[in-house]
């Protein structure tokens, strides 16, 4: 079954995103950011929204590092959110060498339990990303998906990635979402390859532009090439 996930920032994001056919969403705030964590009023306004299943970002700057104080603050924030209307968590942090920082995302995740979550694009940031796939892999717990474009330059770059790591093991096909500059050439490569899931946020907005609202027909036109592609 594929699972077509659109990024969402307000309460009229989500309602395109629904009547458009996604299957959920992901809530963040601050895209000059690459995505931060949104404050607990606009989930809790999200979520009256949309009945979408709702992922939420819990990352305090634009990097893919943390200090302690950060993930205190995010520890806390988890279970505000989850209050808020929160589904599960987005998050995942690197240490000072580009490894995977294996204990502030161990903590962060056990106080996100029991909400599933997801591994964020630091994987494609990581010094050694095959070291990182797997060191990701073994985080255990609740975590369902990795959102990967493959390489830190996006999609483009990194397809030929995914596709190996997809093709060539099957639970990992079933953890990766693809997303991170996706186009709608690569979604037929990626199914190929055993690839279900997909994640989309300009893509879906007119003119790729953040400060443009979800447009519901956009998503209708991913959710059925996502659909006829991943079957």
């Amino acid at each position: 079954m594929s699972l077509l996930e659109v990024i969402a920032l307000t309460g009229a994001d989500a309602r395109a995103a629904e009547r458009g056919g996604a299957d959920r969403i992901e809530v963040v705030a601050d895209m000059a950011a690459d995505g931060l964590t949104p404050d607990p009023d606009l989930v809790a306004a999200i979520r009256d929204a949309t009945s979408l299943p709702m992922r939420v970002m819990l990352r305090a700057n634009a990097g893919f590092r943390t200090t302690g104080a950060e993930l205190d603050r995010l520890r806390r924030a988890a279970a505000g959110l989850a209050d808020a209307g929160a589904d599960g968590f987005v998050l995942g942090f690197l240490d000072s060498s580009g490894h995977i920082d294996a204990a502030a995302t161990g903590k962060l995740a056990a106080d996100a339990a029991p909400l599933p979550w997801t591994f964020h694009r630091a994987l494609d940031h990581a010094a050694d990303p095959v070291q990182a796939w797997r060191a990701v892999r073994d985080l255990g717990g609740r975590l369902d998906t990795v959102l990967t474009a493959g390489s830190a330059r996006g999609v483009d770059a990194g397809v030929e990635v995914l596709v190996r790591r997809a093709a060539g093991d099957p639970a990992a096909a079933a953890m990766i979402m693809a997303g991170g500059g996706l186009r709608r050439k690569h979604v037929a490569v990626l199914a190929a390859a055993g690839v279900t899931a997909f994640h989309v946020g300009t893509a879906v907005r007119p003119d790729g532009d953040w400060d443009a609202p979800v447009d519901p027909a956009l998503v209708r036109e991913w959710r059925t090439l996502v659909a006829a592609a991943a079957g």
